[in-house]
Order: structure tokens, then sequence, then C-alpha cells
């Protein structure tokens, strides 16, 4: 199997990280859109290290970026399918990067965009030691139907997502906490008026409130 790698960020303190933030992007980008909530997330949080590998796949659509998998319309069987078929390189990368830094599922967080949030779903409920936690931006639950069958661990969830998203409805993201809050997952959801297919800086002060809840760290002073 292909080994994804990508930019990282981190940490700020230096030293050997304390905790570990993944960050996987949506179709036809590559990492180095998503590392740059690195430089803002950081301070708040100096001993993480921050990793946004590129998906295996060039992007279909846009040659010059990556898909996780290839997509031709909202299809839930294409989605289902996709999920499954790109989990192990998510699985891979995970387990070699905390692996580098001694570090477990406890101390790692997954973050997504889009076909990211799709990704880090699928993977993070599967695991059989739970994360610290999932935070998905701009996505939806693939394959809702087989989760009850399927999930090994729950750990808390934060979807964030734009009401005028014109790529994939907010309502995906409704539905995926209802479903999420249906098997036992802890999910926080947070629909942001007025947002396309993006992330705002609303959406980004209520990811780092998650994922310093999620790794016990301090808020600090001036946090967003």
């Amino acid at each position: 199997m292909t080994r994804i790698d990508g930019p990282s960020h981190g940490p700020l303190a230096g030293g050997t990280p304390g905790h570990l933030v993944v960050l996987l992007h949506g179709y036809g980008a590559d990492g180095n859109d998503l590392i740059g909530l690195a430089p803002v997330l950081a301070p708040l949080m100096p001993d993480v290290v921050f990793h946004a590998p590129n998906a295996p796949y060039p992007c279909e659509g846009n040659p010059m970026g990556y898909q996780w998998f290839g997509i031709s319309r909202l299809d839930p069987a294409l989605a289902a399918a996709g999920v499954r078929s790109a989990a192990p390189f998510v699985d891979n990368f995970l387990d070699e990067t905390m692996a580098r830094y001694g570090l477990d599922e406890s101390r790692t967080v997954l973050v997504g965009f889009s076909q990211g949030t799709m990704m880090a779903l699928h993977v993070g409920l599967r695991r059989a030691r739970t994360l610290a936690g999932i935070v998905g931006f701009s996505g939806m639950l693939a394959a809702p139907d087989v989760l009850g069958a399927e999930i090994r661990s729950r750990p808390p969830v934060l979807l964030l997502h734009g009401d005028r998203d014109d790529m994939l409805p907010h309502q995906l993201t409704e539905r995926a906490t209802e479903v999420l809050l249906q098997h036992g997952v802890k999910t926080t959801m947070h629909i942001a008026q007025g947002l396309g297919h993006g992330i705002d800086q609303t959406g980004l002060s209520h990811a780092a409130r998650f994922l310093l809840e999620a790794f016990k760290l301090p808020m600090p002073q001036g946090s967003p």
C-alpha cells in the first residue's frame, strides 16, 4: 500500500509533542490546504503537532490536487465504498505517526473537511481504541445504515457546517448528528449562518475549544 504523507507544523513548544492532530483535506485539495489551520491553533496548544497528509490518489476533477476517492455526484453508495477503500491509508498513517511520537489514540484527534470529514468519521468510529475526538467541517456520515454493526469506539465528535453550503447541504451534518447520537456518540453540532462550503472564524473557535477539552488542556487567556 502507498504510504501517504504531507506537511506538518509544530509543536510550537519544541521537543517531543504531547498530542497529535491529523488534518484530512477535502476533494481536490491537498495537505497544504488544511495545515494553514495549524498556525492559528498552535499558540493555544503548544505541545500539539499537526500533520496534514495528502490523500492517496490524484484528483480526477483537479489534476493539481488529491482525492480520498472518486466522486461524480452525491451518491450514498459511492461514498460508502469510497471511505471503506481509503480507510486503510488513514489507519496506517495514524498508526505510524502515533508510533513516531510515542503517542496513542487518547492523545490524538482527527479533523476533516468535506471528503476528509467522511474519512475522519468512518475511520475514527471503527478503531479499536478510542480517539480523543473527531472534528468534521462541511461533511457527511457515509454509510450510516451500517454504523451500528461496525462501530468499535465512541470518541466525542464536533460537526460544523454552513447553512449556505451548495456543495454538501448542511442537512447532511444534521442527519449525521442524529445518527451518531442514536449510537451513543457524544456529538455537538454548529450550523453557521451565511457560510458556504468553508471554515469561518466562529467554526475555528469551536474547534479550538473542542481540541483543548479533548486533550484536557487549559484554556489560554485570549483564546478565540
